[in-house]
């Protein structure tokens, strides 16, 4: 479910526009503050999981969600509209839970099943967000589909409650709350910045990143010295965890401009000069070989890993998107283009995210294993901002003067410089494996 709310709301933001009466850059704040949040729940949800449990996280991450559900439903207004999907997307960290909880629960050699079981569940989520937000706008309301999310995420929270175990917490100590609010605060500076660097004008978004920056190196020390941190930053030196990170990262990058270049581009009526003029169920529909092309990859890609060469799937992620992307920049104008495309999309990407996700739980002990998924989830959230930004400035680089849309030649550029993100996979992965040439340990730390 929560895989499904990251991916059905982008292609329903034309959709919440036309209804709420929204221009362009308001619409996309529904968008930025689910991104924005959802940075902050990668790293407290799993965290939060280490020292309470996966059975009282999962209970309180769906709350939230709910919740959030029912406030844009119930609000009937744009600031509830913009509150209830940060609700949601700080409820959505608890995506990385199945696999904290399968690395949990079964002996270390097993982690490879942990993370195939959660590709396959992340795969469905995607399929069920790209066609199901669709079918309910199409056929009904903005509110509608918001109180439909509340009904699934409540009843899904019940089955969590009812199935999870009542375990014990399985890392002592406590939340560093000052290492967790200054991450939170310097993560919102950066999503902020990269996520509305085309919005606002001036300097603003400079001197946000610029902070924000700055903040986080100065967070980083503060938790190398600290006994309650929330991230173990000296992880990031073993061999492949901080290229993982990176590749993560990248991946969400490409992930947002994906979404992003096809919904703004099939979207766009015909009268334009180009664009297929397509509703939000059809154009989510182009994107299913994306999402189904993920079951193929992930399963495969985690048997490299599990034999101590992630380098191998890193690469082949980065180079079967850049394949996918480039295929797109020549040919984006015709439905099975999209097809084709997205499929490859897909393919590469899932791979990269099965090696991503699972380089770091064999680095660190069973009772960090949040912790770690928690470092993946926030590369990935900082990702997508990144790609969602990029890809943002491209299209609002120049408009035709008599449609005052984009240019049709920017969204080639678009997907080049998606091309440009998956090949950077590589660099990191080169770089990586010239300090590590004997790859990653077979099995987890010992704690």
């Amino acid at each position: 479910m929560t895989n499904a709310i990251a991916f059905m709301l982008p292609p329903l933001l034309p959709d919440m526009q036309a209804q709420y009466h929204l221009s362009v850059a308001s619409g996309a704040w529904v968008f930025t503050a689910m991104t924005l949040a959802s940075g902050a729940g990668f790293v407290l949800i799993p965290r939060l999981s280490d020292l309470r449990g996966d059975r009282t996280t999962a209970l309180a991450s769906g709350v939230v969600m709910t919740v959030g559900a029912l406030v844009a439903a119930v609000g009937h207004a744009y600031p509830a509209l913009v509150a209830g999907a940060a609700l949601m997307g700080l409820g959505s960290g608890s995506m990385l839970l199945p696999l904290v909880f399968l690395r949990r629960l079964l002996p270390g050699s097993a982690i490879g099943v942990a993370v195939r079981v959660s590709i396959i569940a992340s795969g469905i989520g995607v399929v069920l967000g790209l066609t199901g937000g669709g079918v309910l706008v199409k056929y009904f309301s903005v509110d509608t589909f918001f109180y439909a999310m509340a009904a699934v995420l409540a009843l899904t929270t019940v089955a969590l409650v009812a199935v999870l175990p009542a375990e014990r917490a399985t890392s002592r100590g406590r939340m560093g709350v000052l290492g967790t609010a200054w991450m939170i605060g310097w993560l919102g500076l950066v999503l902020l910045a990269l996520s509305q660097g085309t919005v606002w004008t001036g300097s603003l978004p400079y001197i946000l990143l610029a902070a924000g920056v700055v903040a986080g190196v100065v967070w980083a020390v503060a938790e190398r010295r600290s006994s309650t941190s929330v991230f173990d930053v000296s992880l990031l030196k073993k061999p492949y965890v901080s290229a993982s990170c990176l590749a993560v990262g990248l991946f969400g990058a490409t992930d947002g401009a994906l979404l992003l270049l096809v919904t703004y581009y099939t979207q766009t009526p015909a009268a334009a000069g180009y664009g297929l003029g397509y509703d939000a169920l059809k154009s989510s529909l182009l994107m299913l070989p994306f999402a189904l092309s993920m079951f193929a990859s992930g399963a495969a890609a985690e048997k490299f890993v599990a034999k101590g060469r992630p380098g191998v799937v890193l690469v082949f992620g980065g180079l079967v998107s850049a394949a996918g992307f480039l295929w797109l920049a020549v040919a984006h104008g015709q439905p099975w283009h999209y097809l084709v495309g997205s499929a490859i999309i897909g393919l590469g990407s899932r791979a990269g995210y099965s090696g991503g996700f699972a380089v770091p739980q064999y680095a660190v002990p069973e009772d960090k294993a949040g912790m770690a998924s928690g470092m993946g989830g926030t590369a990935m959230a900082i990702g997508f901002a990144f790609g969602s930004a990029v890809i943002s400035a491209v299209l609002g680089s120049g408009t035709d003067a008599a449609t005052g849309l984009p240019k049709e030649s920017l969204y080639t550029t678009g997907y080049v410089a998606a091309v440009g993100m998956s090949l950077a996979v590589l660099l990191a992965t080169g770089m990586s494996r010239l300090r590590h040439p004997r790859g990653i340990e077979m099995r987890p730390a010992a704690a």
